[in-house]
């Protein structure tokens, strides 16, 4: 038997914590004290004070000098805003936990007292209001709270704990650039990862982890030309808005008749832009389009089938082949999200343990929404585990369900979550499942 650190926690006996009631009681009592004591004010401040993708350098600022007090050796500007805290605690694996930090251009609009009214310049030079209208103030809030815990339980454990505060996820973009900034050969390549995301489609007081999180994404765009003609003398030109709606229209048949039946897919077309006037035929269209998928083969499937649609269009159309459209795939890409099997079978019989196994809430996914997450583990492969905490209270789906207003979705003006339970429920599941994976 080993005792604990008595920073602010209690002694108990150090056996593993899942199988032993008194310490579960414990670690949930000390995370309670702590959101009591820091964590609430902390999560206010984060969510009154959002910064968009690549500009949270308030955010990370605060993030850092919360690791550091915690202990954590703290290194910023990793991938232009990220942070990488390291805690070495003798030998035995490296584990990584992972938060992203930045909110939205959205105007919130959900009356809580501490609503942000924060206003910045996007990457277009525009002032936007912005919002943490996607639970990335409770990542960031439970990344503190984990470091606290597993910094006062070095006892329990044995390893290196490496916490990322990850800018940029809303643009597909930060994970990809802090593996870009050479994130493992600086810091060591984590043997397991681990991430969460409050879901407001999820009860408060549940955890999900499915095999297959979030699908990969695409985002695409389509230059299609044509001949300027006046509007009253279409036969002297050739319409791109024609040609790209039947390039709209065109792509429905992608998924539809090419993807097999069983195979998620969904290709949407968010943005049409062309024309300056009524009576003017353009000699340009462009097309936005995202596009999800959930494996390799269904990827190069659908991308292909974007080219193939686009160019063969514009051919029947009549347009000459250098003006054929033009498909431009972006770098706002990411693979799917896909759990390690193993690892995740093992965390869940360990939370199973440690909460019950009515914790784990099970519904089928409704939509293909996607995360840049996997840029940390698919290449090089590292198994990972990313779950889902639920962030709205049971009431609120009673009340949907009874007739009252629905739950707010991410990125909604009017979404919000349920800091304390989503919070500390973050922090313990964390915490349980890195001392599981680090227990020495």
């Amino acid at each position: 038997m080993r005792t604990m650190l008595r920073t602010l926690f209690c002694s108990c006996l150090a056996l593993p914590l899942a199988a032993t009631p008194a310490l579960a009681d414990e670690l949930a009592e000390a995370v309670q004290q702590d959101y009591d004591a820091h964590l609430a004010s902390l999560f206010e401040h984060f969510h009154r004070n959002p910064e968009l993708s690549f500009k949270e350098t308030e955010t990370a600022a605060r993030l850092a000098a919360e690791l550091r007090d915690a202990g954590f050796e703290v290194t910023e500007g990793v991938g232009r805003t990220g942070i990488v805290a390291i805690l070495e605690n003798g030998a035995g694996p490296t584990v990584m936990m992972r938060a992203d930090m930045d909110g939205l251009p959205v105007p919130e609009k959900t009356g809580l007292p501490y609503a942000s009214t924060a206003m910045q310049v996007d990457r277009n030079g525009d002032e936007v209001p912005v919002m943490h209208a996607c639970g990335h103030d409770v990542h960031i809030t439970a990344l503190v709270g984990t470091a606290r815990q597993m910094a006062a339980r070095r006892d329990e454990w044995s390893g290196t704990l490496m916490l990322i505060g990850q800018p940029a996820e809303e643009l597909i973009a930060g994970a990809r650039v802090m593996m870009e900034d050479d994130l493992w050969a600086r810091f060591g390549k984590p043997d397991q990862a681990m991430a969460f995301h409050v879901a407001a489609s999820i009860p408060t007081g549940r955890l999900a982890a499915p095999l297959a999180p979030y699908s990969g994404s695409d985002t695409v765009d389509i230059i299609v030309h044509g001949i300027g003609a006046h509007g009253a003398s279409p036969h002297s030109g050739i319409d791109p808005v024609l040609v790209g709606s039947q390039i709209v229209l065109g792509l429905q048949a992608v998924v539809s008749r090419n993807l097999a039946p069983r195979e998620p897919g969904v290709i949407t077309v968010g943005a049409f832009h062309a024309g300056t006037k009524h009576n003017i035929i353009s000699d340009r269209a462009h097309l936005k389009l995202t596009v999800r998928s959930e494996s390799r083969a269904a990827r190069k499937l659908l991308l292909d089938g974007i080219r193939r649609v686009a160019e063969h269009t514009g051919r029947a159309a009549g347009l000459p082949e250098e003006l054929l459209p033009e498909v431009i795939v972006s770098d706002e890409s990411t693979p799917p999200t896909l759990n390690d099997p193993a690892l995740t079978a093992m965390l869940k019989a360990t939370w199973s343990e440690r909460f019950g196994d009515d914790i784990f809430y099970s519904a089928e996914r409704e939509g293909m929404g996607a995360e840049d997450f996997p840029f940390f583990v698919t290449d090089p492969y590292i198994p990972s585990t990313y779950f889902a905490v639920g962030g709205t209270p049971q009431a609120a789906f009673d009340a949907a369900e009874a007739g009252g207003p629905a739950v707010p979705s991410h990125h909604s003006p009017l979404f919000k979550v349920a800091p304390e339970p989503s919070i500390t429920l973050g922090v313990e599941a964390t915490v349980t499942g890195l001392l599981e994976l680090l227990g020495s």
